[in-house]
């Protein structure tokens, strides 16, 4: 078995892995099992750089904060103002602004930009939304972005309220990021009668904006007009979460996860229509099969951002998982040699790209066992999900950060 195992073995290069895949994607995912780990990331940037100087890939987008990215793709275009150490503070959800190889990536986005054109620069994107596990962020800033983006540009008697009726019905935005609302459904303001006067006015802003789309690409720049469309998605789907999160019945952490990965499709198929990208995100996000987690009120189940954009773009979305044979660090020791990170271990590389079809013919009728993590933060891969990838990346070893 094992020779045929290294038959479906290659190098870690952007040629390698595209030469899996019957054409060039529109989404080409790679997915990581941990979050934190530069090394992951390092690899990551190494993949875009050669993804971007042979393959055409422009935009790289990565599960952090969507508006937050605004910030980043700002600096790398040198439309913003803020230094490099303001970005990595301010463009980041999820503590990713603190790591060394996406401070690297930034700088190196920047640096390639430098004198080109602005149709040949490179752009950053989040795709998440403004979400953590522990809640949600107000819906102000998507709210009033959208709402001044249109007031400046249409007759003021065809918007549905005015900035004050916003600010009013808003209120206080701590009421919104309650962290106990996460835990006790009763503290979330999202089904009170000022949330439910936001969803419908938002949606009328959202309206409004795609009736005059004629008219706005004559008068702004396409630019605007993507991010316009970026805060009309962030605010319906921020108030439908938040809604949601004031739900009692046994289904709400359910339907939480399914509408956070409903924020990301929306965004990733937003930055699919623009050009091709590299996205970067847990393999639980990206992955085609059913999602799962463990959480406090029993498992729960839903369909990922990944499933939901390959169910609508086919052949154009393509997913590259990875796995890892240790992570000491944290605990996670050799794999089980009948794992399938036990058998991708086994191989002489270090790190390398697997043909994923081409490993399941070799495994043949043999059922490798599920690897059981000694560590939370760490998911190892399914063996049942091997059928659904395009390709796998295999990193034996991850030393700490």
């Amino acid at each position: 078995m094992a020779t045929d195992i290294k038959d479906s073995v290659h190098a870690v290069e952007a040629a390698a892995v595209m030469g899996l895949l019957p054409a060039r994607p529109r989404l080409l995912a790679l997915g990581e099992p941990t979050h934190g780990e530069d090394t992951l990331l390092d690899l990551r940037n190494e993949l875009f750089r050669q993804l971007v100087e042979h393959e055409g890939y422009r935009t790289i987008a990565i599960e952090s904060d969507c508006l937050r990215g605004l910030v980043v793709d700002d600096y790398v275009t040198s439309s913003g103002t803020d230094t490099l150490d303001e970005v990595m503070e301010h463009g980041f959800s999820h503590g990713f602004g603190a790591s060394a190889a996406n401070r690297e990536l930034v700088r190196w986005m920047r640096a390639y930009n430098d004198g080109r054109p602005a149709s040949e620069q490179l752009r950053f994107a989040g795709f998440d939304g403004p979400l953590e596990i522990t809640g949600a962020a107000s819906p102000r800033q998507a709210l009033t972005a959208l709402h001044g983006y249109l007031s400046a540009r249409v007759d003021a008697d065809l918007l549905p309220c005015t900035g004050e009726t916003l600010d009013r019905l808003l209120g206080a935005d701590d009421r919104w990021t309650n962290p106990d609302a996460m835990m006790d459904p009763a503290q979330s303001v999202g089904q009170s009668a000022e949330a439910a006067q936001l969803r419908l006015l938002a949606d009328d802003l959202v309206a409004l904006l795609d009736t005059r789309i004629p008219h706005l690409i004559t008068t702004a720049s396409r630019e605007d007009g993507d991010r316009a469309r970026l805060y009309g998605r962030t605010a319906t789907g921020l108030l439908r979460y938040h809604y949601w999160m004031a739900d009692t019945s046994p289904a709400r952490m359910t339907r939480l996860c399914a509408l956070r990965d409903l924020m990301m499709a929306h965004n990733l198929l937003a930055i699919a229509a623009r050009c091709p990208a590299l996205v970067h995100a847990h393999n639980s996000h990206l992955q085609r099969p059913k999602s799962a987690m463990q959480m406090w009120q029993g498992p729960v189940e839903w369909w990922s951002a990944g499933a939901l954009v390959s169910a609508q773009l086919g052949e154009e979305y393509a997913f590259v998982a990875t796995a890892l044979g240790t992570i000491r660090h944290q605990g996670v020791d050799t794999p089980p040699p009948d794992t399938v990170e036990g058998l991708l271990y086994a191989l002489p590389e270090d790190r390398c790209v697997i043909d994923a079809p081409r490993l399941t013919a070799a495994l043949g009728d043999t059922r490798p066992a599920p690897r059981v993590s000694p560590w939370f933060g760490y998911a190892p891969l399914a063996p049942a999900h091997l059928a659904d990838i395009d390709g796998l990346l295999f990193v034996k070893d991850v030393p700490q950060s």
